[in-house]
């Protein structure tokens, strides 16, 4: 089968290859074929070495597609069922999913850095997260494969995969947005587009889009966005909005100015959501003082804090309903052999989710 496979952190040409085979199904898992697969910032940081990733390795991690076979002990899905992949799928029995906080499981995660996923004759090729839907086929968990219905679109069960539950989870599971509560989203890529939407769902009052990018500014007011800037505008802009500060600021980005511009963003006794995946090494610093008298609580939301088996039918009825717009996020479509190209484009002001279509 074909694959686009990275040789060398940091080099942004993926090589594109015919001879790679996934390896398994083994027991309690579940061979795919990729339909479709979202293009994440998550699989630029891999590939840059902002997140830590094995290599050689398949990106991506973002993918719907359909049950080709399935291990040993998967008794409930069957070859042509339609899925999503759940990338962060939960083991069930370490700590945190006996504590009911199934989206800090990391058993599956890990075990994708040390277990290879594809081969290329001698050569192992590690998958992202386990994954790697930058494939025509590919092995997960049976927890990382969720059934979904036959008419949904492929590249739609792709996007509610990751971004879309990353961001629409951040404000409706991790920090509980209630009607008339004002939100600040910094980052309008695909994820601060989904966030936004859901803030939108959510009721807030004031929903304020933030981004370096102007021409991604028209695109966050369609979404739902009631105000927008970029970082040097919002202070100007938010003393008038809401002086007092937002009750909730998202951080997409992730990187240190932008969580202290959420921050300052903040109402006291606000909260800080970080949704974006940063570098290790960064460092923001925060005095005793102002986290004591601000009152602020910083959190963090990964994968939006869900549980994919329980949100991503939520999410796809909201989708029927026509009040979650996930159609409209896709800017691009692209074939496999584009992947590299797909990458490179993340951050322009045209690009909010691409998918790279397998027919």
């Amino acid at each position: 089968m074909r694959a686009a496979v990275l040789h060398t952190i940091g080099d942004e040409k993926l090589d594109i290859r015919d001879d790679v085979t996934v390896l398994g199904p083994g027991p309690g898992e579940v061979r795919l074929r990729v339909r479709a697969a979202g293009v994440c910032h998550s699989d630029l940081s891999a590939l840059r070495g902002a997140l830590p990733q094995p290599v050689p390795a398949v990106l991506g991690h973002e993918a719907a597609g359909d049950v080709i076979e399935v291990g040993d002990g998967v008794d409930d899905l069957a070859p042509g069922d339609r899925v999503a992949v759940n990338w962060l799928p939960a083991c069930g029995v370490c700590t945190h999913c006996r504590r009911g906080e199934d989206h800090l499981c990391m058993t599956h995660v890990m075990a994708g850095y040390v277990i290879p996923r594809f081969a290329a004759g001698d050569l192992q090729i590690f998958g992202m997260a386990g994954c790697g839907s930058f494939a025509e086929e590919m092995v997960v968990p049976r927890a990382g494969a969720v059934k979904i219905d036959d008419d949904v679109p492929y590249e739609v069960a792709a996007l509610v995969g990751c971004g879309v539950t990353t961001g629409v989870g951040a404000v409706i599971n991790t920090a509980r947005v209630r009607p008339g509560d004002s939100v600040v989203v910094i980052g309008c890529g695909g994820v601060g587009i989904a966030a936004i939407q859901g803030a939108r769902l959510a009721g807030a009052a004031h929903i304020m889009a933030v981004d370096t990018v102007p021409a991604r500014h028209e695109a966050a007011r369609r979404f739902g966005a009631t105000h927008t800037a970029t970082p040097d505008e919002l202070g100007d802009l938010q003393a008038e909005v809401m002086p007092e500060g937002f009750d909730h600021a998202f951080d997409v980005v992730a990187v240190p100015q932008t969580l202290r511009t959420a921050w300052s963003a903040t109402r006291r006794g606000g909260q800080v959501v970080v949704v974006g995946a940063g570098r290790a090494e960064d460092t923001v610093e925060f005095s005793p003082f102002e986290l004591l008298f601000e009152g602020k609580t910083i959190i963090g939301s990964l994968y939006g804090s869900a549980d994919p088996h329980r949100d991503f039918p939520r999410l796809l009825a909201l989708w029927r309903a026509g009040r979650l717009d996930i159609d409209g996020m896709i800017s691009r479509r692209l074939r496999l052999d584009q992947a590299g190209d797909a990458l490179a484009a993340l951050g322009s002001g045209d690009v909010i989710r691409q998918v790279i279509i397998n027919d």
